[in-house]
């Protein structure tokens, strides 16, 4: 539960040795570089653009080669591959293809290349099959394409609009030229969007015949060839079996080339590292002949930094503490069951500057209500082992991913004892198991009490543990107060809030109301009552005469502090909010509930034990992952809103050391690169 101290450090070497130096540090991955620097008349920063684009383009290059692999070729994974983690790679692999680059650069372009004569081949195979479907009409035609004349005649072969007969085409001619012989027309076929047709007319009538023709929408086909529309067609058949087979003959190609998919990743992820120290060369201040990097360092590692480089290089490197007006990054630090929740509270911020982390306390409100929103002791046993097999099966997963595993494997144990406690075990299956097939009912009870039962019981605890949640961020407003040396704030801003709400709720418990609702009657001594209506009282004029207290204005800071009491509606509100474990805990045993009857509704026997385990398993799997959906959901709800908004504002940087961020290999050994 802490923001590591971090410090800035100052790096100041000769300008020969800025590529060694930022190589060294991009291996160690420890230093977080300024690169919002301004320049001076001295120190002015240097344009590494074109080298930062040429190592892009060959980072954009290589994936693209890798990705024509995986679809020619593609790696046979199991389902928990992406749980597997990174591949590693040590420094002499890293040092094995600086050497062989230019070779596996020729690779990716041999790769792309085939990929667009496969492209190249796809498209003429769909160039050729356009042009068979074009020709199917003309497929009745017996002679060549091309042909436009005889010695006595010329032929116009052509389209009109479709629906039209050779009687009509006739007609056309006959009603222009009722005298005129000499010609025949022929419809070879037609289709929804055209006829097609030749004409054969003597050449003293051909040009009349074309005129009328064109009249009435004749028009001639732009496509020529010297086969018939039948061996045309063949053709293209031809040509589309030999592209086919070009096809397989480059896909085996690259399939004997998947044998580099490893190399070829490791090649991009170098690439990747060239074009990051280029990026970050950009940035740096230079002077004739020296560099400085700016930057922060957490303290821990801050000594070993300055070592580390004096041990390789002649350099100034100063360390100091950063300025009280400057928001240093921030880097968490819990113990490995707290550090599950982290990745929830960067959802939705780190620590600002002079925050706390909350992450502890969070994580153990998190696993609690997460586990009573779902609250079935199955659910939570799947849950659990599922989580803990992956963790102990892929230890080498991404950090990222085994924390929320490991929150959810906790949220899991959470809802197994959430589950013993309110006697839900996939609903009531035990029940309707035992009476459905073994005709004797057997019960599995709870420890504590059945919600279904006594939903107004489960409501009360659940707006109990809703004013503990709330009043946990506000004992750490009040720890952060203490922690600043402010005890004026504490006293006006979180104990005034205390005693008036605490005082607020000793004056509810005695009342007919309450008792209406829990079921349940307090008659609190004499000096109890007495005592809730000073809490409560104190609580109002210490918010009234207070809230306001950084303004001179009197009747401005009452204002401000009657308005500051209104927030009693927002406490109201954030209560009532925690009915929703109410809501998410009852929907989990009604739905199982009636999964169970529905599965039972066949009866006992052979047929009956059927269907009830189709409906048990998919019905259960369903209701398991809706559920575990909304707990998810709505246990972030009230961390981010009820639980933050007591005392959490969040808006702080993550720290992002300068390191070697690769795609698909993890470099181990400390492995550094070169050029």
């Amino acid at each position: 539960m802490a923001v590591l101290p971090m410090k800035k450090i100052e790096i100041c070497a000769m300008k020969r040795d800025r590529k060694a130096i930022l190589e060294k540090l991009q291996s160690l991955g420890m230093v977080q570089i300024e690169t919002e620097t301004v320049e001076t008349d001295d120190f002015r920063k240097m344009n590494t653009t074109s080298q930062r684009a040429k190592y892009e383009k060959r980072v954009q290059n290589t994936d693209e080669a890798l990705q024509i692999l995986d679809k020619y070729a593609p790696e046979e994974k199991s389902i928990f591959a992406s749980l597997e983690g990174r591949q590693e790679a040590s420094e002499t692999d890293i040092q094995e293809i600086i050497a062989g680059r230019r070779d596996y650069n020729r690779k990716v372009k041999q790769i792309q290349d085939i990929n667009k004569d496969i492209a190249g081949c796809e498209a003429g195979i769909v160039k050729c099959q356009v042009a068979i479907d074009g020709l199917v009409p003309w497929l009745n035609m017996d002679i060549p394409i091309n042909t436009t004349e005889t010695e006595k005649t010329n032929v116009m072969i052509g389209t009109m609009p479709p629906g039209i007969t050779e009687t009509d085409i006739e007609g056309y001619i006959s009603s222009a030229e009722p005298e005129m012989s000499g010609y025949t027309v022929t419809v070879i076929g037609s289709d929804k969007d055209q006829t097609c047709m030749a004409a054969i007319a003597l050449k003293t009538v051909s040009q009349r015949v074309e005129e009328i023709l064109r009249s009435h929408g004749f028009t001639r086909i732009s496509y020529f060839s010297r086969r018939t529309p039948e061996q045309k067609t063949e053709k293209y058949k031809e040509d589309i079996r030999e592209f086919e087979q070009w096809i397989e003959d480059k896909k085996k190609e690259l399939v004997s080339m998947a044998e580099d998919r490893d190399k070829l990743r490791l090649l991009a992820d170098y690439y990747r590292i060239r074009a990051d120290k280029y990026q970050v060369l950009g940035s740096l201040l230079q002077s004739k002949s020296t560099f400085v990097i700016s930057g922060y360092v957490l303290q821990r590692d801050a000594d070993r930094i300055v070592d580390i480089l004096n041990e390789s290089f002649s350099l100034m490197a100063d360390v100091y503490d950063v300025l009280d007006d400057e928001a240093a990054p921030i880097q968490l630090q819990n113990p490995k069951m707290f550090a599950s929740a982290e990745g929830v509270l960067e959802s939705f911020g780190l620590p600002g500057k002079g925050e706390m982390d909350p992450t502890t306390p969070m994580a153990i409100f998190y696993v609690f209500l997460f586990g009573l929103m779902l609250s079935d002791a199955a659910y939570g046993l799947i849950i659990f082992l599922a989580c803990f097999i992956l963790i102990k099966k892929f230890p080498k997963m991404e950090s990222g991913l085994q924390k929320s595993l490991r929150l959810f494997m906790y949220c899991g144990i959470s809802t197994l004892i959430w589950g013993i406690l309110f006697g839900g075990f996939f609903g009531d299956l035990i029940t309707v198991v035992s009476r459905t097939f073994f005709h004797h009912e057997v019960t599995f009870k709870p420890v504590w009490f059945a919600p279904l039962d006594d939903p107004m019981k489960l409501l009360l605890f659940s707006l109990l543990f809703g004013l503990i949640h709330l009043f946990g961020g506000l004992a750490l407003k009040g720890y952060m107060c203490l922690k600043k040396g402010d005890v004026k704030a504490f006293i006006c801003d979180v104990l005034s809030w205390f005693m008036l709400i605490t005082g607020l709720v000793l004056m509810l418990m005695p009342t007919e109301l309450f008792a209406s609702i829990a079921q349940m009657q307090f008659n609190f001594p004499v000096w109890l009552k007495y005592t809730s209506y000073g809490l409560a009282i104190l609580g109002a004029v210490i918010i009234v005469l207070m809230s306001g207290r950084d303004h001179k204005n009197p009747v401005l800071r009452l204002a401000l502090g009657l308005y500051d009491i209104y927030n009693l509606t927002g406490w109201l509100s954030d209560l009532l909010s925690y009915s929703r474990l109410l809501a998410l805990g009852l929907a989990t045993g009604v739905i199982a509930q009636v999964i169970n009857q529905m599965g039972s509704m066949a009866g006992d026997g052979i047929f009956g034990a059927i269907v009830f385990i189709i409906v048990f398993v998919i019905g259960h799997l369903f209701n398991l992952a809706i559920n575990m959906l909304g707990a998810y959901v709505h246990t972030c709800r009230l961390q981010y809103v009820e639980f933050f908004g007591k005392f959490y504002e969040g808006g702080g940087n993550p720290f992002k050391p300068f390191r070697e961020n690769t795609k698909y290999v993890e470099i181990v050994n400390g492995a550094e690169t070169q050029k």
